[in-house]
C-alpha cells in the first residue's frame, strides 16, 4: 500500500473530516480512504460516460435519414 501526506489542510476540512469519519464509525484516515476511492471511482464512472456519449449528438444516436418520399407526405399529411 501507498502512503501520502496531504500539507496546509485547511483546519475547516480537517474538522468537518473528522466529523464526518465519526458520523461513519471510522477513523479519519479510514474516512480519507473512502472519500478518495469514491472522487477516483467516479471520476472513472464520468469518463466513461462522456466516452459513451460522445458517439451520440444532442438529439441521440447519429443515424442516417432515410430518404423521404414528399409526394407521400403532401398526400397524408
Amino acid at each position: 500500500m501507498a502512503t501520502i501526506t496531504v500539507r496546509d489542510l485547511d483546519e475547516r476540512v480537517r474538522d468537518r473530516l473528522r466529523e464526518r469519519a465519526a458520523a461513519n464509525g471510522r477513523s479519519m484516515e479510514a474516512e480519507a480512504r473512502v472519500i478518495l476511492a469514491d472522487a477516483v471511482m467516479d471520476v472513472a464512472w464520468l469518463t466513461t460516460l462522456v466516452k459513451v456519449s460522445s458517439t451520440y449528438s444532442a438529439d441521440g444516436p447519429d443515424l442516417e435519414q432515410p430518404e423521404r418520399d414528399l409526394a407521400r407526405e403532401v398526400v397524408l399529411g
